[in-house]
């Protein structure tokens, strides 16, 4: 189970290129550019609100709360 949360973390860190690519699109709406700049400046902040080495929650948070963004 825990090599399954790790393998989907790292998905959705590869998910984020899009969305830095999206920050730069003039198309792009202020607010979504606010909150993609958000959880970008989240999955990459050496600071954590639940630290990824305690089994299960660590992980379990950023596919929590980053999706929800």
């Amino acid at each position: 189970m825990l090599q399954k949360l790790k393998e989907n973390v790292k998905k959705l860190k590869q998910e984020t290129v899009p969305i830095y690519h999206a920050l730069f699109d003039p198309r792009t709406p202020l607010s979504a550019k606010i909150v993609a700049g958000l959880t970008i400046a989240y999955l990459l902040s050496p600071i954590d609100l639940i630290p990824d080495f305690i089994p299960v929650l660590g992980l379990l948070h950023d596919l929590i709360i980053v999706p929800a963004h």
